[in-house]
C-alpha cells in the first residue's frame, strides 16, 4: 500500500508562524511591562501636603542645641512653616532676591567658541535656616512616573528659585526624605543628605536607614549621584559610574546637560545647570568637567542630579536656561526650591 506523503515545507512554515506568534506575544508582553514601569503613574500618596503635615503632627519632637547649649525641641517641618508664615517677602532684582531666610544670586557663565562653547548657569546661595530649602514632588504626588514641568512645581509651592531633583519616581530605589519627612527607604547607592544644621555630605544608603538620618537631623536627601568633589577634589574615576543600566537610561558619561549641586560651607550652597546638545549654543559638559565647575567655584563637596533634558533652573518665575536648546522643559519628578 502506497504511503500518503507531507508537502514539503509545511512544518517548516507552521514553526515559522509559531514563532512569530510567540516573538510577537513577548514583544506585546515586554510592552506592556516597560509602559507599566516606566510611563503609567503609579501614585501612593496622592496629596503630598496633606501626608507631611499628618506626618509631622506624629513626629517626636527632636532636639537640637543651639550655641547658647539650651535645646530647641521643635519639630523640623513645624519650624520651616513657622519660618515661613512669619517671613516677609523677599527682595528681588533680576539675578538676585534676598529673604529672611536665603539670599540667592544668579550668574551665568560662557566659555568656548563655536562648536566647543559651553552656557551654564549658577546660583549661589546662602542660607540663614536650612529648612528653607525645600523639595516639592509632581503634582503634589508620591509615586513612580508622576511628572511636571520644574517651572510649574515652582509656581505651585511659590518658589523664587529651583532646580530639578533627582528625578527620583523614575526608579523604586533609594533612600527618599523630604522636608524632613521619609517617603522611601530602599538603600541602593550613595545619597546626599541635607541637615537641619546647615551641614551636607555624601553617605552611604545600605549602611543606614532613613529613620536613623531623621533622628540624625536630616532634612532632605537626595538619591543619584555619583559624588563629584570631595575634600575639594574631584573624585576619581567618575568617567566609568552608571546609575542606571536599565531601560532608557543607560549611562550619564560624554558631553550633556547636567544640574549639581555643591557645598562651600554649612548653609552656603552654589548650584549648577549646564546646558547642552545645542552645537553653537552649549554642547554640554563630561562628569570631570562638572566637577571642576564646581571645584572652580569653591565647592569642597559636589553631587550630581538627575540631568539631559531635565537639567532646569527656574528663578523669579522664569525658566533660566534652555533645556535642550529647544526652550521648552521635559517633566521630572520632583525639584528643590527656595520659597520667595
Amino acid at each position: 500500500m502506497q504511503r500518503a506523503t507531507r508537502k514539503p515545507g509545511r512544518p517548516a512554515h507552521r514553526a515559522v508562524v509559531v514563532g512569530i506568534v510567540t516573538l510577537s506575544l513577548s514583544l506585546v508582553g515586554v510592552a506592556g511591562w516597560a509602559l507599566d514601569r516606566y510611563v503609567i503613574e503609579h501614585v501612593q500618596i496622592a496629596d503630598v501636603d496633606a501626608y507631611e503635615a499628618a506626618q509631622s503632627a506624629e513626629q517626636p519632637a527632636t532636639g537640637t542645641t543651639d550655641t547658647s547649649g539650651t535645646t530647641d525641641t521643635t519639630n523640623a517641618t513645624d519650624t520651616a512653616t513657622s519660618s515661613a508664615g512669619t517671613a516677609t517677602p523677599a527682595v528681588v532684582t533680576d539675578t538676585s532676591a534676598v529673604s529672611d531666610d536665603a539670599s540667592v544670586t544668579i550668574s551665568t557663565v560662557v566659555t568656548g567658541s563655536g562648536q566647543d562653547t559651553v552656557t551654564y548657569y549658577v546660583a549661589d546661595v546662602v542660607l540663614t535656616d536650612a529648612t528653607a530649602l525645600r523639595s516639592a514632588f509632581a503634582q503634589n504626588s508620591f509615586g513612580l512616573n508622576i511628572t511636571e514641568d520644574t517651572s510649574d512645581i515652582a509656581a505651585d509651592n511659590d518658589a523664587i528659585f529651583a532646580v530639578n531633583g533627582d528625578y527620583y519616581g523614575f526608579r523604586d530605589t533609594g533612600i527618599v526624605i523630604r522636608n524632613g519627612v521619609v517617603y522611601r527607604d530602599e538603600d541602593a547607592r550613595d545619597g546626599l543628605a541635607f541637615y537641619r544644621d546647615g551641614t551636607v555630605a555624601v553617605y552611604d544608603e545600605t549602611a543606614t536607614t532613613a529613620a536613623e538620618l531623621v533622628a540624625a537631623g536630616v532634612w532632605n536627601t537626595l538619591s543619584f549621584g555619583p559624588a563629584i568633589v570631595a575634600d575639594g577634589q574631584v573624585v576619581a574615576g567618575i568617567e566609568d559610574v552608571e546609575i542606571d543600566t536599565n531601560v532608557g537610561n543607560h549611562s550619564i558619561q560624554g558631553n550633556q546637560p547636567r544640574t549639581a549641586v555643591g557645598v562651600i560651607e554649612a548653609n552656603h550652597l552654589v548650584f549648577v545647570v549646564v546646558d547642552g546638545r545645542s552645537p553653537g549654543y552649549s554642547k554640554g559638559a563630561t562628569m570631570t568637567e562638572l566637577a571642576q565647575i564646581m571645584q572652580g567655584l569653591g565647592a569642597t563637596t559636589a553631587y550630581n542630579l538627575d540631568g539631559g533634558g531635565s537639567s532646569t533652573m527656574v528663578f523669579d518665575g522664569e525658566l533660566v536656561n534652555d533645556p535642550l536648546g529647544k526652550g521648552r522643559e521635559r517633566g521630572t519628578s520632583d525639584i528643590l526650591y527656595i520659597a520667595g
